[in-house]
């Protein structure tokens, strides 16, 4: 392995309960009885994906635009209220990785401006020389576009790169780029269908860094 790409919110940031709550709210307001449950489907894929299946299937009057601005707004409260929140461990690994020379990536389906804020917020932008957002790519996830982009931009092929995911649509996205996936089921919250990765931990904070390096090792 030559390099690695993580996603970013509920791998490196602790947001998914932004987009969570915000959503389920968002349809309670306008009288649609969906369980935060609803939701979690949409873990992993674009703004524009998982409003265009809401407004079809609530029969939503607005734009998608009009949806993911009003989300955008409410999360954003949400951040300033309690900060941008890291996962456990993951800003020491990735300090761990940067200072070791491994290649870094950041491939995200959210907006490429909110994925520059988050990593500098949390002290991690010196440490990534490549983001590529949802918004550079032509298919979303569980479409592989996003992880072979970003390994191209690092100057590799995909199947030369680990990518660290915790969702299904994003491991599946990782696993039909040929990369070796490794899935953060994270304690925190629900249990995703993580069956397309190679192999799976609950704690960034556990891995053994000088047996991950041994990955890397040229041989």
């Amino acid at each position: 392995m030559q390099a690695v790409l993580f996603d970013m919110d509920g791998v490196l940031v602790d947001s998914e309960y932004t987009y969570l709550e915000t959503k389920t709210q968002m349809l309670q307001d306008r009288g649609i009885d969906k369980d935060e449950s609803y939701q979690y489907q949409f873990m992993g894929t674009t703004h524009e994906h998982m409003w265009q299946v809401m407004k079809d299937e609530c029969q939503l009057p607005e734009t998608v635009a009009f949806y993911i601005q009003e989300m955008n707004q409410r999360r954003h409260d949400m951040i300033a209220r309690d900060g941008v929140k890291p996962i456990k461990g993951v800003v020491d690994f990735v300090k761990a990785l940067h200072q070791a020379g491994l290649p870094l990536a950041v491939a995200s389906s959210s907006p490429r401006s909110e994925i520059e804020h988050f990593m500098e917020e949390l002290g991690l932008d010196h440490c990534f020389q490549v983001y590529v957002s949802g918004e550079e790519v032509d298919h979303s996830k569980p479409a592989p576009d996003i992880f072979i982009e970003a390994a191209q931009q690092l100057g590799f092929s995909a199947d030369q790169c680990v990518v660290f995911e915790d969702t299904k649509n994003g491991s599946l996205a990782a696993h039909r780029s040929r990369a070796y996936t490794i899935g953060f089921d994270n304690p925190d919250y629900p249990s995703q269908d993580l069956s397309a990765a190679d192999e799976l931990i609950s704690d960034f904070s556990k891995i053994n860094l000088a047996d991950f390096l041994k990955r890397f090792e040229q041989k």
